[in-house]
């Protein structure tokens, strides 16, 4: 809503809003964009009469402006619409969708097509180093977006990716997520195959070949559809890994194309490269362009990001939750780093995590650690008391399996056990998709004290 906002602002447009609990980073970025936050929710926010209100979807009937605006017959559009009115329409939309990897992804083709001098438009769910914001509008013919499947707002429950009308599309993974809108895994099927079915004959398909639902729903695809990943259309082949780089040989159709260097790592990144390397080759970006760009990729913040080295001890961020994204995060940083000691640091604090859905998986999740902190839950009181997540019994099966695991009801807890701990040369990563009470910044600030 804050990049959005920011571009209405560069069109050209008035813009204000309301919201409650408002704090940094977001906070500090419209007061940056002069753009003035009304605090709580009051009928009088809407006077003067706007001519639009758009509405977040963590807004429900009942809320006072809402009313408001329905009573006096303001027009209002969810966020998604509003993207696609403002900032879309017109424009060849590249939308990237999946369970994992949307924002790396995104962040990429973004990247590569504004090495390329395309000028796009885009809105990504993180902040790309090389843009140092999530947003651009953008003065040429391509707009690339992450498509996330949560629902749009209370009076719209479509998936956001629904309303982008694109022309290209990229799913990267499907698995269950979002417990909290979805009840299954065939109602996310669903909205997928719905995403599928919007693509024009001529616009472009790109999906995970490794990913078995992933290619069920791109079999009824209009449009043509291309796969990456071992055994797919796009491939890489003799992976090498450095300190900084990983390094591959690039695959089309069983032909070799030309060598890859990139500072990301794992698995899971590569086929991110790879998609990334799909959309911009349909777009009719040059390999050498795209080589060159991907050089100089400098990541995302809260993906895999280095925020600290204190006292030779290395702390990492990142915005892993589920336990795939979580399995395959700690499996680049054990391949990367072979013989330091791993510490994860988890909060399980979405409305998945929260619940005991995951509860098996999140200890394969953990395995390439050598020790796990477990924080408490984030407002479990949302989450039904029988579906909630079991940290002891996370921590006690992680310990039948040879880890050292531990849950701590405080986040000073964890810091006081970290300060006991911690020896030179260890690696830390933090886990969570909010700010984890900035336990990165206060291990930081107990570790430089130490000295």
């Amino acid at each position: 809503m804050a990049s959005l906002a920011a571009m209405l602002k560069q069109m050209d447009y008035h813009v204000t809003g309301s919201d409650e609990g408002i704090y940094p980073p977001m906070s500090t970025f419209l007061e940056q964009e002069k753009i003035p936050v009304k605090i709580g929710f009051l009928p009088e926010h809407l006077d003067p009469r706007p001519d639009l209100v758009i509405v977040g979807n963590a807004i429900s009937r009942g809320n006072v402006e809402i009313e408001t605006v329905l009573d006096q017959h303001i027009p209002y559009m969810s966020l998604p619409e509003a993207l696609r009115e403002f900032c879309i329409r017109g424009k060849r939309s590249i939308v990237i969708t999946g369970t994992h990897g949307k924002t790396t992804t995104t962040s990429l083709v973004a990247w590569i097509f504004n090495h390329a001098n395309r000028q796009p438009g885009f809105l990504i769910g993180g902040i790309p180093r090389n843009f140092n914001r999530g947003y651009q509008v953008g003065t040429g013919n391509d707009f690339i977006i992450e498509g996330d499947e949560y629902d749009s707002a209370f009076f719209d429950k479509a998936a956001k990716f629904l309303r982008f009308m694109p022309d290209i599309g990229v799913i990267n993974c499907i698995e269950f997520d979002h417990a909290d809108i979805y009840n299954s895994i065939d109602e996310i099927l669903l909205a997928f195959k719905r995403f599928v079915n919007l693509i024009p004959r001529n616009g472009l398909l790109v999906v995970s070949k490794q990913d078995t639902l992933a290619v069920q729903v791109s079999k009824n695809a209009f449009c043509r559809v291309e796969t990456f990943g071992p055994g797919g259309d796009w491939y890489a082949r003799n992976v090498k890994i450095s300190s900084q780089q990983s390094f591959f040989v690039l695959y089309h159709k069983d032909q070799p194309v030309g060598e890859i260097s990139v500072p990301l790592f794992g698995a899971h990144n590569i086929n991110n490269v790879l998609a990334s390397i799909a959309v911009a080759h349909h777009a009719g970006i040059t390999l050498e362009t795209v080589s060159q760009a991907l050089k100089l990729f400098k990541g995302i913040k809260r993906r895999l990001e280095l925020v600290a080295s204190v006292e030779n001890i290395d702390i990492y961020d990142d915005f892993g939750h589920h336990p795939t994204a979580i399995l395959a995060t700690l499996k680049s940083f054990r391949q990367r780093f072979p013989q330091r000691k791993i510490w994860a640091l988890f909060e399980p604090r979405t409305a998945t995590t929260r619940r005991n859905i995951f509860q098996e998986l999140l200890v394969d999740a953990f395995m390439d650690a050598d020790c796990i902190l477990v924080a408490p839950i984030h407002r479990p009181e949302k989450v039904p008391e029988d579906q909630l997540l079991s940290c002891e019994q996370l921590v006690n099966d992680l310990s039948i399996r040879k880890k050292t695991a531990e849950y701590f009801k405080s986040i000073n807890h964890i810091l006081d056990y970290l300060s006991r701990h911690l020896q030179k040369g260890d690696l830390v990563v933090t886990f969570s998709n909010g700010s984890f009470s900035n336990i990165h910044g206060k291990l930081i600030d107990r570790l430089s004290n130490m000295r």
